[in-house]
Parts: structure tokens; sequence; C-alpha cells
């Protein structure tokens, strides 16, 4: 089987049920503001975030990582690495939303976490009442958004339009970032964080020898969150179960079904923690922002 050698999962630019979520509420204008952020002061575009649910997925394994436990969980800055989002999804964008003005700031997220972990975090789902849920994971992503995306439609009584699919070992997304995906998303249906692939890449047949060298500028490097108008998502879901059809993360459904997704330009610290060393780099990256780790267990 032909494979890429690559640093991160990456996309070729030109490859390419009916609604149960109809909303009463009315469209709110997007809101300009000035946010001090990575890239110092940007003025961005702030969406309504009241018809976005997020869902946090916290179920892998982490088997790269050679540690006791996902990595999810391991200490980065003092706290464990999944802390960083939820603080992100359930206190920081929403003061952000409720200081931009005229913008709904999001109300629900589910956090996609095996069982055996569910117990400790309970208090902070306790803390959340009607905002935070937990949702069991799949045996493979795939499974893992539906799980979390069917608890979401319950939990929102169908007001969400749409869905942030987020990985939770990706600590240092922006606010930034999440309002310029979420504003492609809701202008094209589905959107996704990325950024241009920097490395050269090689094609191999068997892992040993180069076949061919593929063209840079074709190629982006994609990232979470992932949103996608969740009428549609579902329709991508039936369509690959009844097909069976493969599909590599949440957009590849969208893109089965011929329909546009748009590529949303992230930052290059939107990494991944999937080693030891991206652990060193998302440290120095956090003490060059200044970023106080907060403990949602506290």
């Amino acid at each position: 089987m032909k494979f890429l050698l690559r640093l991160s999962f990456i996309v070729v630019l030109n490859s390419y049920i009916s609604s149960a979520f109809v909303s009463n509420r009315q469209p709110v204008s997007p809101t300009t503001t000035q946010l001090s952020g990575s890239n110092g002061d940007a003025e961005i575009v702030t969406p309504d975030m009241g018809d976005v649910g997020f869902v946090l997925l916290a179920g892998g394994t982490g088997s790269r990582m050679k540690a006791s436990m996902p990595k999810q969980y391991l200490p980065l800055r003092g706290v464990p690495v999944l802390h960083y989002s939820l603080d992100l999804f359930l206190e920081k964008l929403v003061d952000y939303c409720e200081s931009s003005g005229n913008v709904s700031p999001p109300e629900n997220v589910v956090l996609v976490m095996d069982p055996k972990y569910q117990p400790e975090y309970q208090a902070i789902v306790d803390r959340y009442p009607g905002r935070l849920e937990f949702a069991n994971p799949g045996e493979e992503r795939q499974g893992s958004v539906e799980s979390g995306l069917k608890k979401l439609v319950e939990m929102s009584q169908g007001k969400c339009q749409f869905v942030a699919v987020h990985d939770s070992a990706r600590p240092l997304v922006t606010i930034e970032e999440i309002c310029d995906v979420v504003n492609d998303a809701k202008e094209h249906g589905a959107a996704v964080l990325g950024v241009p692939c920097k490395a050269t890449i090689k094609e191999s047949e068997d892992g040993s020898f180069v076949q061919r060298t593929i063209e840079r500028s074709r190629l982006w490097e994609v990232h979470t969150p992932q949103v996608i108008r969740i009428e549609s998502l579902l329709k991508g879901f039936k369509k690959v179960a009844e097909e069976n059809l493969e599909v590599t993360d949440d957009v590849s459904v969208i893109e089965q079904l011929g329909e546009p997704v748009k590529l949303t330009r992230g930052e290059y610290t939107n990494l991944k923690i999937t080693t030891p060393e991206d652990m060193d780099v998302a440290e120095a990256i956090l003490e060059d922002r200044k970023s106080k780790p907060v403990n949602m267990l506290a």
C-alpha cells in the first residue's frame, strides 16, 4: 500500500435525513474585536457561537507517548493537557464572546472520554450543568465523533446547527483560530483549520525507496477544530456507513458528499501532542505566550 512519509496528516487541495436542527434563533451579525494573542494584537471577526456545539475528543490511548497514561492526561506545565481545551471552551471562549458585544457564547460541550476516567472528571461536569456532558468513545475516531454528536444533539435540543470537533491533544489552539474556522464554516458549510505544508514530502511504495516527490504547494497539514454543519455531517455518516467508505477525519465525511470544505489558515503552533518531544515544544510555546495553566479539577 502506498503511503506518505510525513510529519503529520496532510490533505491535497484539488482532491476534493433532512435537517432536524431548524433553530428559532435569529441570526446575529459577527462582531469585530481586538484580540491580543500569539501574533500580537489582531483584529478578528467574532461569530455568534450560540448555535455551535463543541465535541472534545479525549478517548485516545496515546500509545506513541510510551507513557503510563493517555497523552491527554499527562501534565503540561503542571496540569493535564486536556484541561487547556476544557478551560478554553468552558471559560475563556465564553468570556471572550460575552465581552465582544452582540454575539452569543457557546452553550454546549461534549467530552468524549473513556468511562474509566469519567468519575475523576465528574466534578467538572457537575460544575457546568447543562453545558458539559460525557459521551463514550467508539473503537475509532469516527465512532467517537458520532457518539459525541449524538450527545450534543440530545443536550442542545436541536439548537446547535454546527459542531466543532477538537482533539484534546491540541492544547495550543487560539480563540482567533476558532473564530476564523467558525466564520468559514458558517459561510461554506464546513471548514477545517490547517497550514501549508512546509516539509518536503516523498511518496514510497515499500517504505524503503522514494517513488516520487509530491508538489508541496498543493499540500496542507490539517488541524482541529473541524467545524461542520450538523445536518451535513449526519448525512455523510449515513453515506459512509451504507457504502462502507474509509474516512480519515471529520471533514473527509463531507468530502464524500461532494460538498465544499473550506481551508482556514491557522497557526503552526496548533500542534498535536503525539511524542515526548511535542510536550517540550508545547511548554516552550506556552511559556512564550505567558499562559497561566488552569487546573479544572482544583
